[in-house]
């Protein structure tokens, strides 16, 4: 007995280690560190060219903490910070704030997820689990990246999102919150998407829908996509397509990326309506390799028929892995714009590359790290 009793004594940390691992938590510290030498020409109305650092390269810089608690029985808690910053001067990113990210939510490994606060809106998610995106490895390209501006843009403020992944599938619907007194619509969004994306499979689809109501008047502003992807051995193939469609009175909404100011100077109240259609082909060599060739083709129908437009854009990229950790690429792009295409930002939404003439090339040197 007395033997029994000393083993039960000797045992005790390891018991209540054991019961306080149903609530362990963890926070961790992310980021990227992206610099790149970027080139383009007609990058004023002098139609001169330009060589300059980027603010960012294949994606821009960011640090961020991310944290999870497990509540038990399947459930667990977590949040999400994060800030983008100009690593030239060290600056956050002005046209973001300062948490471009903040989020909390709740999981349960049974029932799905529900996050609350700044994240990515449905479109962009159906387009990247949807695996139809450009760049998956990146994904996209912080520098020339037309369908993030297509998506309009990637976050929503004020959101709350509810997602389920059932085997192969995933949905997500989403509202964000006006906050305008008197008038609950305005300023609002809801939005939903699917895909089916089997992770050792080889087909991916994808789709996504969403509505902005305009934070002044309560203006539509629709947004939808569809596409798909197929992987044989290391070569993907995708194929996306992507409508916006704006009411004539949309040209204001707090709750995306875009200030008033900055819609205007998108040429994003233009429009009646854009559609693009996209595709790609992404190899892989070996383990350290990358290379890519994507296409967009872009039409606008302009609210007057001297907004109407249309462009093609181009893309290569090379990029090798120096190690599990850092990357260094080449990229190159070449993009045609004819109508009220030109000078509108449809490379992106960082404001890199506006294009001052009907054509621009664009070429990327740059040198990535990820902690």
């Amino acid at each position: 007995m007395r033997k029994s009793s000393k083993w039960r004594y000797a045992l005790l940390p390891v018991v209540l280690a054991c019961q306080q691992a149903h609530a362990q938590s963890s926070v961790t510290l992310y980021g990227v560190v992206d610099e790149s030498v970027r080139y383009m020409t007609n990058a004023n109305k002098a139609g001169d060219s330009s060589v300059a650092l980027g603010n960012g390269g294949m994606t821009q810089s960011r640090w961020g903490l991310k944290g999870v608690e497990d509540l038990g029985g399947g459930w667990s808690t977590f949040f999400k910070l994060e800030n983008r910053f100009d690593i030239n001067n060290g600056q956050s990113d002005p046209t973001l704030p300062y948490f471009n990210e903040a989020q909390v939510g709740i999981r349960s490994s049974t029932y799905g997820q529900v996050i609350i606060g700044r994240q990515y809106n449905v479109m962009i998610e159906g387009i990247t689990i949807g695996g139809y995106g450009s760049n998956p490895w990146v994904p996209y390209d912080f520098s020339f990246q037309p369908e993030v501006t297509m998506s309009g843009g990637i976050w929503t403020s004020n959101q709350v999102q509810y997602q389920f992944h059932a085997h192969d599938l995933m949905a997500s619907a989403a509202y964000a919150f006006g906050g305008v007194a008197g008038h609950t619509s305005y300023g609002s969004e809801i939005g939903l998407a699917a895909a089916y994306a089997p992770a050792n499979g080889p087909v991916s689809l994808g789709g996504a829908y969403k509505e902005s109501k305009d934070s002044v008047n309560g203006s539509d502003s629709k947004s939808w996509t569809f596409g798909g992807s197929y992987t044989w051995d290391k070569t993907r193939f995708a194929l996306g397509y992507i409508v916006d469609q704006n009411a004539a009175g949309f040209s204001n909404f707090a709750n995306g990326p875009f200030t008033a100011a900055a819609l205007t100077a998108l040429k994003y109240t233009d429009f009646s309506k854009r559609r693009m259609i996209m595709g790609g082909v992404t190899q892989q060599v070996g383990n350290a390799w990358h290379f890519a060739a994507n296409v967009w083709r872009t039409l606008q129908d302009g609210k007057t028929q001297s907004k109407d437009g249309s462009a093609w854009q181009y893309q290569l990229v090379g990029d090798y892995n120096l190690s599990k950790r850092t990357d260094v690429y080449l990229e190159a792009d070449y993009s045609q714009y004819r109508g009220d295409l030109i000078g509108a930002q449809l490379q992106g939404v960082n404001g890199i590359g506006l294009a001052q003439k009907g054509t621009q090339l664009g070429a990327m040197a740059g040198l990535r790290h990820q902690f």
